[in-house]
């Protein structure tokens, strides 16, 4: 697969990043089951370094849910599985905050127009829901594929199925759009930090508490 690295500053803005080779990378990656605990990583820069980190993240914190959800297991697994989410999660938004980072550099130098509109929602948080938007494409496709299920079902999951492909399809055309709009100065968006105040020993006041006692 030939995916598009963001080098240099001086990379045009067709060359910075393309939502089929998002698409790509996710489905071929949601695809292998072991891929987020096995795969080496693929990009060691970049944009896609952290695209890649992102939804290894997202990969992880999907089984880590699955696995919360049992009822056949003593309590301890099901608090391991919590906290694992916690960390998983906390690195999928670090690494949405470093794409923003990498994005934002490159279009730095452009020139925004009078009527330029600030986007509420960034490039990063984009490529996010394009990740789990994948992992849902994938594992909606196992159910309208199961041969223990009643028809009605296979019919749901198939019905769902095609809307979750719209969804994404539309989500891709969005990205591509703000980041043209952002090179050519019609749009253009901050780093939202998100301060997960919970993970935070010293934001956490039964974590900071706890320790004073």
């Amino acid at each position: 697969m030939s995916h598009r690295f963001l080098t240099n500053r001086s990379i045009t803005m067709t060359m910075l990043i393309a939502a089929a080779d998002i698409i790509a990378f996710h489905d071929e990656c949601v695809a292998n089951r072991s891929w987020a605990k096995t795969a080496s990583a693929r990009f060691a820069e970049g944009l896609w370094q952290f695209l890649e980190l992102n939804h290894r993240f997202n990969n992880l914190l999907w089984d880590e849910e699955d696995l919360a959800r049992r009822k056949d297991v003593a309590d301890g697994e099901i608090a391991a599985n919590k906290r694992a989410i916690d960390g998983y999660n906390q690195k999928r938004n670090d690494a949405i905050e470093k794409m923003d980072e990498v994005i934002l550099s490159a279009l730095s130098s452009a020139v925004a127009q009078p009527d330029c509109r600030l986007n509420s929602e960034t490039a990063g948080s984009m490529v996010d829901r394009m990740s789990i938007l994948a992992l849902k494409i994938f594992h909606m496709g196992i159910q309208t594929q199961r041969s223990d299920a009643s028809a009605e079902h296979v019919a749901t999951c198939t019905a769902k199925l095609a809307r979750l492909r719209e969804q994404r399809a539309d989500l891709a055309s969005c990205l591509e759009r703000l980041l043209a709009d952002f090179a050519t100065g019609k749009a253009y968006y901050k780093v939202y930090r998100q301060f997960k105040m919970y993970n935070d020993p010293t934001l956490n006041p039964y974590l900071y508490g706890a320790k004073k006692a």
